[in-house]
């Protein structure tokens, strides 16, 4: 078996402006992506691909809000709009995948599993909503919401209006992981657990039901790695490597780093949270449980990064 590797890549990082939102947009920037992943399948690795789904979730809760102001149409779910996010986005990275296999001649294949992770009912985070998702309102409109929607957690946000907060509860189980498992060691590109997959829970006799909340694609992509005993898990963002004073005179760039010295940068608050942090604690979460390397880079830098060149490299 090849050297197995677990990719994620940022929702955000599929739109690169404000002007470049639109589908077409979004697969050109997949496009771009694949090139480097499938460089990275030519130096010998079997490749997982995750994927966020922040922004798209939140254009697709926008599109439902409107067809139910402007034409009475019934309201997606939460959950039903994660789902939505992972066949859209693992269509785009399948074909884009597919289409760069045979431009090198590959005798390779993309593959997308719709993915649910188990998360607990009793996760504290179903009693804090943090995480701001689809549009913003005015107070009025919220008021109104609230009327509709009694159990939404609406919180001004930023001052920018009233936004929708949803939980994000931790993933404690990928059910399709042994599918997973058996399609990369048979020499599939597989895509999964997009936008952290989709969050059900389980009812005492075994039962999955689907909960709305968005899992934090990062955690979700550890677990995976974890799970069916990766090789290295690479988070890619926007930067080459992770640094510390980021932004300050004095900032400095992190190339190889023990698990020991990546706690010590996280207890000296380091990086921020909601940005770099939830990574740096998905990166632990896999070396603690096993993991033998773990990559922070870029897209466009991840066949330097796996060949040693660039990339911040975290080990146990």
């Amino acid at each position: 078996m090849s050297t197995l590797a677990v990719v994620a890549i940022g929702g955000n990082s599929l739109i690169r402006d404000n002007a470049h939102e639109s589908v077409e947009d979004q697969y050109q920037a997949v496009v771009e992506t694949a090139k480097h992943i499938v460089g990275m399948i030519e130096q010998g690795y079997e490749v997982i691909v995750t994927h966020g789904n922040g922004p798209q979730v939140g254009f697709i809760l926008r599109r439902s809000e409107i067809a139910k102001d402007v034409a009475a149409m019934h309201q997606v779910p939460l959950v039903s709009c994660g789902a939505d996010t992972q066949g859209a986005i693992g269509y785009q990275i399948q074909q884009a995948m597919d289409n760069e296999f045979k431009k090198r001649g590959m005798d390779k294949t993309a593959v997308t599993v719709v993915t649910q992770v188990v998360v607990s009912e009793n996760d504290p985070a179903f009693q804090k909503p943090t995480k701001p998702i689809g549009s913003f309102y005015t107070k009025e409109q919220t008021a109104e919401i609230q009327k509709a929607n009694p159990s939404w957690v609406m919180i001004e946000d930023a001052g920018r209006g009233y936004r929708r907060m949803v939980a994000s509860p931790q993933p404690q189980e990928i059910v399709e992981k042994n599918v997973i498992n058996k399609l990369v060691r048979d020499g599939y590109c597989v895509i999964s657990v997009g936008g952290g997959g989709i969050p059900v829970v389980k009812s005492e006799d075994g039962l999955l039901h689907g909960v709305d909340a968005v899992i934090d694609k990062d955690f979700a992509t550890s677990l995976l790695a974890a799970d069916i005993k990766a090789d290295v898990l690479i988070i890619s963002t926007g930067v080459p490597t992770v640094y510390l004073n980021y932004g300050k005179p004095n900032e400095k760039a992190l190339d190889k780093v023990t698990l020991a010295e990546l706690k010590q940068y996280v207890a000296e608050n380091h990086f921020a949270p909601g940005s770099m942090l939830p990574k740096i604690q998905a990166v632990i979460s896999f070396l603690e449980n096993g993991g033998k390397e773990a990559i922070i880079t870029n897209p466009e830098s991840l066949e330097e990064a796996v060949a040693g060149k660039t990339g911040t490299h975290i080990y146990p």
